[in-house]
């Protein structure tokens, strides 16, 4: 990894995949460079397709008030508290318009299962298979479109048809301009945002907020719905388990998730921050 000479203010790093190991926890190595990096000055901010629910056992991370960009940037949580500070979600009549256009294009309800990630929770019809334990009391139905609340912060998409590498640009396709559909990896799991929400849209306005501007900010990351951020950000980094499309993207290279990558990255950040390696901001 080449030095990098001008110390961060942000780092914004993706979870699963990235910062994560291949297992799901933060390493030891982990846990110590993000506790250097917010002693040195420099932000944390998770930018991750989890929802809220999945972010609660990593709030001791970001030192128990940190901030993480969540569902591929439909909401903005503060971990620490479970606080949500802005919230993007779909009202119930696009939910529906995008639903009947996915089953129109692709053979009806015994071929498309749905879910939604809601601000009230996990939603589901009665055919969708989630790879995740299914909260307790989730609510279910024959058609999602009788469990929508008021806003919907992501659509999920499975389906019976063949699967291909190809699954989230094929439905990129037949949702077209009514929103945004995300690939994080997830094996034939389509996830669809609102029109115009990505990672790089809300940490762009978060970072805003905050006088960031993007030359200071360094990102992290190893999935395609990484490429808008890590194309925003000032430096971007993938880490070497990274799809293809965002190792070519991406302006520089770390370790891989299993050999703590974003760890090196984080040290790297903080090293300058303080000044070790002859550099301030």
């Amino acid at each position: 990894m080449n030095h990098e000479q001008r110390a961060p203010r942000l780092v914004a790093t993706d979870l699963d995949g990235t910062l994560l190991r291949p297992d799901g926890t933060v390493s030891p190595r982990t846990a110590s460079a993000l506790l250097r990096a917010a002693e040195a000055g420099v932000e944390v901010v998770f930018v991750t397709a989890r929802p809220p629910r999945w972010l609660r056992e990593l709030a001791s991370h970001v030192a128990g008030h940190g901030v993480a960009i969540c569902l591929n940037g439909a909401a903005v949580l503060e971990v620490g508290t479970g606080r949500m500070l802005a919230e993007r979600g779909m009202p119930p009549e696009l939910v529906g318009r995008i639903a009947d256009r996915i089953r129109t294009a692709w053979g009806g309800p015994d071929v498309v299962h749905l879910a939604v990630e809601r601000a009230a929770g996990f939603a589901h019809e009665t055919r969708f298979r989630s790879s995740h334990p299914v909260p307790p009391g989730s609510p279910s139905a024959d058609r999602i479109e009788d469990v929508l609340g008021p806003s919907t912060f992501k659509l999920l998409v499975r389906s019976t048809r063949p699967p291909s590498d190809a699954y989230s640009d094929e439905l990129a396709v037949v949702v077209g301009d009514l929103a945004i559909v995300a690939d994080s990896g997830a094996e034939g799991l389509g996830e669809i945002s609102g029109p115009g929400i990505t990672k790089a849209a809300t940490l762009a306005d978060w970072a805003a907020t905050r006088g960031i501007d993007p030359a200071d900010v360094w990102a992290v990351g190893d999935a395609r719905n990484d490429l808008s951020m890590l194309g925003w950000a000032g430096t971007s980094f993938a880490v070497a388990n990274a799809h293809p499309t965002v190792l070519a993207a991406a302006t520089r290279r770390c370790a891989s998730n299993a050999d703590d990558g974003v760890a090196d990255v984080l040290d790297l950040a903080g090293a300058l921050a303080e000044g070790v390696l002859g550099s301030s901001r």
